[in-house]
Order: structure tokens, then sequence, then C-alpha cells
């Protein structure tokens, strides 16, 4: 399993440190063999040995130069990450991130040999437009995508469950993540309201692998618990 915390722009440097100093004890204590990736703020991101990956929520796909306001490979590579999360619907929907953008990112830091957390998703309108439109939908995302990618994991954010405590039904996220298995071999995570009351039910789930969690994961207690529903499943 995998199970992912996506911080967004919440935590200061010394509340990230409290919380991996919490999660990776508790991965060390009960000998987690699960992949657990947190993605924190840029000003929380360290050069130390840990037992857990850190991950960055966005880069710009340049070595270094003049991009106000942007991070790029090199002050990533100070802190040793090799992790990132590409097409977060927040980037496409709020930011402005077109497809063109987000598969320049994309070949990037593959070819910088990161593992990439790639993410798709809809917007209410489109699912309610039948599955036909919402695999459309889907699959215009994966535009200028490898998904023979060997480091790839893909996530599956449907839009319209993100921070409203809705999520879809179990038969929904069974469906769309067995359309993504025909896609692609890459492990497949479930995003969209992910908390400690569902997230051992949606991991249990056929072609789920793991889960990206949002503002659930920011209590380490509770990111733990969801850490702990994985290692049973494993």
């Amino acid at each position: 399993m995998i199970v992912c915390a996506n911080f967004k722009a919440n935590k200061t440097r010394q509340e990230t440190q409290a919380y991996m100093a919490v999660v990776e004890s508790f991965v060390s204590a009960n000998n987690i063999s699960d992949t657990v990736i947190v993605f924190p703020p840029f000003t929380a991101l360290e050069h130390l040995p840990r037992n857990v990956l850190i991950g960055v929520q966005n880069a710009y796909p340049v070595q270094n130069g003049a991009f106000t306001g942007e991070i790029a490979l090199e002050q990533l590579e100070e802190f040793a990450v090799t992790t990132i999360l590409i097409g977060h619907s927040e980037r496409r929907h709020i930011l402005g991130e077109t497809q063109e953008t987000v598969a320049a990112k994309f070949r990037f830091f593959a070819e910088k040999g990161f593992t990439i957390v790639y993410c798709v998703g809809e917007p209410l309108e489109i699912r309610e437009e039948g599955n036909e439109a919402l695999m459309d939908y889907i699959s215009n995302q994966f535009e200028g995508i490898d998904l023979e990618y060997p480091d790839l994991i893909v996530a599956y954010e449907p839009v319209w469950a993100i921070g409203t405590g809705l999520t879809p039904s179990v038969r929904d996220i069974e469906l769309l993540h067995g359309a993504l298995r025909e896609k692609t071999k890459a492990p497949l995570l479930y995003g969209g309201s992910v908390k400690v009351d569902n997230a051992g039910e949606i991991m249990t789930l056929e072609n789920v692998d793991g889960v990206l969690v949002g503002s659930a994961a920011l209590s380490a207690n509770d990111f733990c618990d969801m850490i702990a529903q994985a290692a049973e499943l494993s």
C-alpha cells in the first residue's frame, strides 16, 4: 500500500518537524513496510535521513533560472527530494495549469528519475454527464503522459470530493479504478475526502493501492491511524 499526506498550504516548519517526528516514530515502532509519503510546504523541506519519503507539491521544470516565485530542480536537489506531485486539481482549476503545462512538468521530472504521483479527476458537472463523458475527461488528462513510466503513481481524485466531505460510492470508485487499471500498471491511489473513518474500506477495494489524503492527514495521529489500516491490509 501507498499512503500519502498532502499538506497543501498548511503547517509551519516547526509544526512539520513535530509532525514528522510522530509519523517516523510510528513507522519505525510498527515496522511499517508500506510506502509512506508526506508532501509538506516548501518552507518545511529538510535534508535529513528519513524512513518516510518527502515529496514536493509542485516545481518548475527547469534546473534553475529567472522564474519568479517558482522552485526548480536545483533547490530540490539540495534537499535530496526525488518525489513530486503533478497535476493536482487545485493547480489545474485554481492556478490555471493546462494539460500542456502539466505534461511538460511530467516529462522533465520523469527524465530526472523522480517518483511522480500524477493526479487526475473530474468536476461534478462532468460526472453528472455520465460515464462516457467522465472517461473522456479523465483520458484527456493523460495526454502527453507516459503511462509506462516505471516510477509513476496515479492518484484519482474527483474534484467535487476534495475537502467537501463527499465521496463517490464504493462501486463508483471500483469502476473508475478498474478503468484506470486498463490504462496503466502503475499503482492507483484514491483521494478526495479520505479520512480515518473511510480509509480502510477504500483501501480494500479492487485496484486501489493506497490513498492520497489532504486535510484529514494534517493530524499526525490520524495519519498514523491510516498508515496502520494500510499495514493491516498488506
